[in-house]
């Protein structure tokens, strides 16, 4: 069906700019997610403020069109900017500040968290990666007062060429051990904790408008990762 069919249907542009940059500017996107996840966790019988929460970041490349904060990740090997994400336990997004993406983690946090608490009262615990190990996860202890738990991946596993060096050398002490049994499983690893963040991530990236940052503001950038969740909430909403 040719696109004039749906023309009718769709408001002035100006008029749809006007009333996205109102509600981005007062903040209305970000209440509008707060009251849609505080009603959903009502609804699966928790309370309305999460305890705990997940921080983690996704370096997403930017368009050609220009704008504020752009850099390079080079952890990612990626030139655009960061999504800086806190979820509750249920992956839904406590807050979102995108910035650019040459800002490490442990920095990026401080933005992220910047008067989180005054807004969740009763946030006392995290979970986080390795990348915030150090001044970002001290900070977050002295200044917010909040316990930080860094959830660790697998060290790399050992060779099979070492793992039966090591059997031999046990075997000449008397020690008779399974070289098979050095080696750890292999295939996908689910961190604790950690894969809920993943999650929200991926949910995010199912907007088109999402798949990269096409803004020119960050803060603009935040809006739509707020209206992404608000439409995936009233989904679940609705079905329930």
């Amino acid at each position: 069906m040719p696109l004039a069919a749906f023309a009718p249907q769709l408001p002035p542009w100006k008029t749809v700019y006007h009333w996205f940059t109102k509600w981005r500017i007062d903040g209305t996107f970000e209440g509008l997610n707060a009251a849609l996840r505080e009603r959903l966790r009502t609804g699966l019988g928790r309370n309305s403020q999460p305890s705990a929460g997940i921080v983690d970041s996704q370096s997403a490349k930017t368009s050609g069109v220009g704008g504020e904060q752009r850099g390079y990740d080079g952890g990612k090997k990626v030139r655009g900017r960061k999504r800086h994400l806190l979820v509750d336990t249920e992956g839904s997004v406590l807050r979102a500040k995108v910035h650019s993406a040459k800002v490490p983690d442990q920095d990026g946090i401080k933005l992220l968290l910047k008067g989180a608490c005054e807004r969740l009262p009763r946030l006392s615990h995290l979970w986080v990666d390795a990348g915030y190990q150090g001044r970002g996860k001290e900070w977050a202890e002295q200044e917010l007062g909040l316990s930080v738990e860094v959830v660790h991946r697998t060290p790399k596993p050992t060779p099979e060429k070492i793992a039966r060096i090591w059997a031999e050398e046990w075997a000449k002490e008397g020690r008779e051990i399974d070289w098979q049994r050095l080696l750890p499983r292999r295939g996908f690893e689910v961190l604790p904790r950690r894969w809920v963040v993943e999650r929200t991530f991926s949910w995010l990236s199912q907007n088109r408008r999402l798949s990269k940052d096409y803004e020119r503001l960050c803060a603009t950038s935040e809006s739509f990762v707020y209206a992404a969740m608000t439409r995936l909430m009233v989904r679940r909403l609705a079905r329930a």
